[in-house]
């Protein structure tokens, strides 16, 4: 059981991310404005999301389990953590942020559905029911959350270069920089909560696989 539902989450991972990735080759205006700049920036966008990162971590670490649902190792247990965290957050965030600025049709809202929502609830659902755990022991928690606070910098320092911001909340061109800071802390501080729970469900629940 274990192994499908990891499996039947990579595939719907590897699928949201394939569909996205078909749509703005395509040229529609799924991560732009209504005049999509060239192929190379759209891409280079592409990867820049928060969205597709942790997306593209549960594809990874889903696929992995699902030939051994039982994997450890120092590395595999903070790449797991941040795909599992990261996910969780990036689901919340667009369900109280992003969704009621959204306006979607067709695949886009297909996509945006599969990526914000569906994998969201198979990933976290797939780590409550089978692991693996126990994994977390401290180190791990630190070592995962430099990926949320290294991506925020890279996206305020390309942002203050480019013009060009993944999300509205980090745009100083919406409120002012004050209100960036502001929003800026608030998403650390949903992180910190986040892998403070894992942590604690990391531990209490029993081991998985048995």
């Amino acid at each position: 059981m274990a192994r499908r539902w990891h499996l039947l989450t990579a595939v719907v991972a590897g699928g949201a991310l394939l569909l996205q990735l078909v749509l703005i080759v395509d040229g529609q205006a799924v991560l732009a404005e209504t005049d999509p700049p060239g192929l190379a920036t759209r891409l280079g966008r592409f990867v820049s999301y928060f969205t597709i990162q942790s997306n593209l971590l549960v594809l990874v670490t889903s696929a992995s389990l699902a030939r051994d649902p039982a994997r450890d190792g120092p590395v595999w247990r903070v790449v797991r953590l941040a795909a599992v965290v990261g996910i969780a957050v990036t689901g919340v965030t667009h369900f109280f942020l992003l969704r009621p600025l959204l306006d979607l049709e067709g695949w886009n809202w297909v996509a945006d559905r599969m990526l914000h929502m569906v994998v969201p609830l198979a990933a976290v659902v797939g780590w409550l029911a089978f692991g693996p755990r126990p994994r977390l022991y401290g180190g791990e928690v630190l070592r995962a959350f430099a990926w949320p606070l290294a991506w925020l910098g890279y996206t305020l320092a390309v942002g203050a270069a480019s013009g060009w911001y993944p999300y509205p909340f980090l745009d100083p061109d919406e409120d002012g920089w004050g209100r960036v800071m502001l929003s800026a802390a608030g998403v650390t501080l949903v992180f910190l909560v986040f892998f403070a729970v894992a942590s604690v469900v990391d531990r209490r629940l029993k081991p998985a696989p048995g």
